[in-house]
Parts: C-alpha cells; structure tokens; sequence
C-alpha cells in the first residue's frame, strides 16, 4: 500500500514500532558484536476447518480514511472494504491470485487485452445483480477526475485512463460491458499481470444505488457483494457493525453473525487499547505494542493464540536521491553501511524482526534476492571512506524527517546518533505529522532522507518496484514541480525502467522474475535509491479458546473474517 493512498496506513505504517529505552544503540554503534536478528519464529498458518455459524467478532481500530472501495487505502480502510466487496480475483494469505466473482479469466497473446468471465446470479446486498456492467460502473467511478480518489493510479494501465482522470472523458474506453457475464478490457499498453491487481479493493464492482464518489451516504453505509454488509452507518470515531450477508454467492457464506468493530481515538495508544480490549474480554483480536511483544507472546503462544509472521511489506529510508547531499551513489551507500540495524533491532525491538538485505519481501520466494543490498551491511569504516570519497565531510548537514504519533521515534533517533558518531554528519532530526511529512517529500526542494514502509497493495514484485522507482512513477516531467506519483525520492534508470516495463509484458512467469531480479539488482544493489531496513514482520494475538480459523492474518494483515468461527 501506497504512502499517500494505502502504504499511509495506520496501522500498516504508523504503527510499526514503539517508543522503548534504546539500550546499546548508541554505545555498541560502532561495534560488530550485537548479535544477528532473524527476527521472532513464524507461525505457520493453522489449518482450516469447516465451522458453524454463529457468533459476534469483536476487534478494535483507528479511524479509517475511508470504507467505501473508492478512496479506501489503509489497512483500517481495506480491513472493511474487501470483507463488504468482493472483486474479480483474491489474494489469499501466502500471495496466490484465485477466483472470486471471476470464475475464469485469459490474455489475448501480448497481453493488451483481458478478458473475465463472470460467475452469474450473484448479488449485491440490496439484491441487485452483480454484472459485468457493475465492475464498469465501480471503476469508473474511481478514476472519474471528480472523485479525487487516492487510489485511482491502479487503473493507469487501462486504455481510457489518462482522459477519464484528467476529466476530457466520462468513460474507460478499454472496459467493455456490453455482455453481462464477460468483461472485456483492453490496456494502453501490455500487462501480463493486470488480473493480479483486479484483486485490490479499488477494482470493486458498484451498485447502482453508489452513484458517484462524492455521495456520503453511500461513503458511509456502503451497499457491496462481499461476504458482510452494513449493519447500520459508520458511526465516525466511534465504531463500525458488520453483519453475514445471507445471499452471498461469489464463494463460501461466512460464518460469523457479526462483527463489530470499535475505533479507537489517538492513533498513539491505539495498540495498547487493542491488547488491554484483549486481555480484558472486550476484543478478540489485536495487535501488539513492541514493548508487548516478549509478555504478549509468552502468554498466547501458549495458549495457541499467537500470531508471527513475516508480511509482503518493508520498513526503508526514503532518499532525495537528486539532491545534495544523497544525490551521490556513495553517500547513500555510506549512509547505509553507517547504520547497525541489529543494534537498532536488539535495543528497540527486542530481537523481534530482522534487518533487510532486499527491497523485494521474502513473501515473493522465486524473486526474493537476500543481500542484493550489499551496502546493508553496517561497515563504518567501509561507510567513512565512501563518504570522503562522496564528499561527505564531517559536518555535512542531512535532513532526516519521521512522522510523529507512529512510535518512530526511539528507531529514528537511533539512526541520527549512529550517522552522526559513525560519519560525523548534522543530521537535522524532525518529526512532523503523516501527512505533513508526505506532502514534505513531494517538494522539489526536497533533501535528505525520510522514515517511510511499503506494503503490498497485490501479489506481485513488480509492486515494490514500479511505484517507487520508475521514471513515471515520479508523477512529473518538471524538476521544479511536486512529485504526484510514490517515487518521491525522483530516482530514474532508464535500464531500470525498460526492465520493468519488459516484465510486466513478459507472459512466462520464471522469466517475468527474473527481469524483476536485474531491476532490484539495479536499482537497489547498484544504486541504493532506497534504504531498506526492517523485514516487515507483525503480530497478533486473539482469544485461541472461543474461536477457530483466526491463527493468521489475510493478505492485507488483518483477521480473515470470513473464514472465523465460534468453537
């Protein structure tokens, strides 16, 4: 998920660390014997049985920016729109593309052309029925220029795109509905993974009672075809209820009676109030505050109510790599082999994740390249030299911005005092609100570097890739204007890009891979326009004696609804 529209997750971003003592950080920076972290053991996932309906699931979140598929982009946000729509294609868990109200779909050979064919009979919750005209309608209705949707640029692959979104048209011109159970869709240029994408929850079909984007009853009592609907509006900074949808017919119905969902005020604390809810009886599901993390799993794995797993995301350092003084290779890698991420992960975290070597996650198994990033390894006399070399003399100012509010500040504050004892740089150390530091990063007068995560919007490498590091992916041709898309670090590899486009074009999966492995190699192990540094790896914990089928987490990272049952 996207910084602006999806990686800005709350939880999914915000939420990913916590404010601890950071024993050792400082005084074992310039050392080599803090042990390795591989972080916590994975959980593998339980087996699913088959349940019985009945029961009300009760979790805690933070306001979601949205539930309605036309602008929902955080995990709050999709927690509750992928289980009110269901789309062409799902992801399950382990990163598997599978069908969904697509029950087939197939490329023409150069993969410009898709078409979907439709389970038929299936409904809305308001007994409407779901056609190919529905999905037409739904995305449209993202992409039209006036519904100022953040998540829109999943669709800048179709024929149509540029003019619906730039408002000189009211219609995708590549989509054709014209046969209720097929849908047909043409690209402005070929994608032989564009099916993997239509799993995202942008791509859901609309009701015609949607109308357009801007229509806040429906924004807050959405009509969908997914497994749950709406047991009444979202009641803002209060709470959201779910109920089973009885006519479900794109797969299995669920088995809850319900779900009631309450959100928590102050995304600060909102970690600890999910484990109090929990530890208490008022929820069943949460997540952890990493200074939870050794009592929490200590008491629920015991319980077979513990959750560790190794996620499709990344936690990095975005890098201004065009400006002084990141714009040179070296002293990006300096700055990297600078940092002693096992310290960090030792005194912050409690040994509880690992460091990255990799851009790409190790959730993508054939494309994942552990140590591409040669420059991850904490080196500080190695650092030193590149730095001179890059001419990153001591007292060279870096600015260093994190968002406040997530619990980065222990980590951050970390990294300025290694870069600053290990390079005898002026880190200029800030933190700000989310949404401040993102629109900082789009400047052009933007410098330095910025704590940043990725999360996967759907299963594909290219995800991690594309978005962030190509030329397009910038958003603008002019230096001197914002940066509109996610490569706000205004990285550009023409090799790289043509890499990438080929890929995405290329219908053999092994060899669609290995084009992605030269991209990360180029962009990451040659020219570190990124720096990674944490694997992403979450936890959770639920009540393991009232419920069965909840021992892992959906491919989003929240709890698979539709599959919980009360033992």
């Amino acid at each position: 998920m996207r910084a602006a529209a999806g990686l800005a997750a709350a939880s999914l971003v915000l939420s990913a660390c916590s404010q601890q003592s950071n024993t050792g950080t400082d005084e074992d920076s310039g050392g080599g014997d803090n042990k390795p972290s591989s972080g916590y053991p994975e959980v593998e996932n339980t087996d699913i049985s088959e349940g019985k309906p009945g029961g009300t699931f009760r979790l805690g979140i933070v306001e979601p920016v949205a539930i309605d598929p036309y602008n929902a982009q955080e995990s709050e946000g999709i927690l509750v729109a992928a289980y009110l729509f269901t789309g062409l294609t799902h992801t399950t868990p382990d990163g598997e593309t599978e069908p969904a109200v697509a029950e087939s779909w197939e490329s023409n050979e150069d993969c410009s052309e898709w078409t979907f064919n439709l389970k038929t009979g299936t409904k809305f919750h308001d007994g409407e029925e779901v056609t190919s005209a529905s999905f037409k309608r739904g995305w449209e209705r993202v992409v039209a220029k006036a519904s100022a949707s953040d998540v829109a640029y999943h669709f800048d692959q179709i024929e149509g795109y540029e003019e619906l979104n730039g408002g000189t048209a009211n219609a995708l011109s590549g989509v054709d509905a014209s046969d209720p159970a097929v849908l047909k869709v043409k690209l402005a240029k070929p994608s032989c993974e564009f099916y993997i994408r239509t799993a995202h929850t942008a791509f859901s079909p609309m009701p015609k009672a949607a109308g357009a984007a801007q229509n806040q009853k429906f924004n807050d009592q959405p009509i969908g075809n997914g497994p749950f609907m709406m047991d009444g509006p979202w009641q803002h900074d209060a709470g959201i209820k779910l109920k089973r949808f009885d006519d479900y017919g794109a797969a299995d119905k669920a088995y809850l009676d319900a779900v009631e969902i309450t959100i928590l005020v102050g995304d600060e604390t909102a970690q600890q109030k999910e484990l109090d809810g929990l530890n208490n009886g008022q929820f069943d599901w949460a997540r952890i505050p990493p200074n939870q993390l050794k009592t929490t799993r200590e008491k629920y794995e015991a319980q077979d109510g513990w959750i560790s797993k190794k996620t499709f995301g990344i936690d990095f350092l975005l890098v201004a790599a065009t400006k002084a003084p990141m714009d040179d290779v070296k002293a990006r890698k300096a700055v990297s082999m600078a940092i002693d991420r096992d310290a960090i992960i030792n005194g912050v975290f409690d040994g509880s994740r690992a460091p990255a070597t990799s851009f790409v996650p190790g959730g993508f198994k054939d494309a994942y390249q552990p140590d591409v990033c040669d420059a991850c390894k904490y080196d500080p006399e190695k650092a030193k030299q590149l730095a001179k070399e890059a001419g990153l003399t001591e007292g060279t100012e870096l600015n260093f911005q994190f968002n406040t509010g997530g619990g980065h500040e222990e980590w951050t504050a970390a990294v300025k005092q290694q870069l600053e004892k290990n390079l005898g740089l002026k880190v200029n150390y800030s933190g700000v609100e989310f949404s401040d530091m993102l629109e900082n990063q789009q400047q052009p007068n933007s410098t330095g570097i910025y704590r940043l995560s990725w999360g996967a919007d759907y299963a594909t490498p290219g995800n991690f890739l594309q978005p962030l590091f190509s030329t397009e992916a910038i958003g603008t041709d002019d230096p001197n204007a914002p940066a509109l898309g996610d490569n706000r670090g205004r990285y550009s590899n023409p090799e790289f890009d043509d890499l990438v486009d080929e890929a995405t074009a290329t219908k053999d999966e092994a060899e669609r891979t290995d084009l992605y492995r030269q991209a990360e190699k180029i962009a990451i192990g040659d020219d570190l326009a990124n720096i990674p540094m944490f694997e992403r790896q979450q936890f959770r914990a639920f009540d393991s004696k009232k419920w069965a089928n909840a021992g892992f987490m959906d491919f989003h990272e929240n709890p698979p609804l539709n599959l919980i049952y009360q033992k």
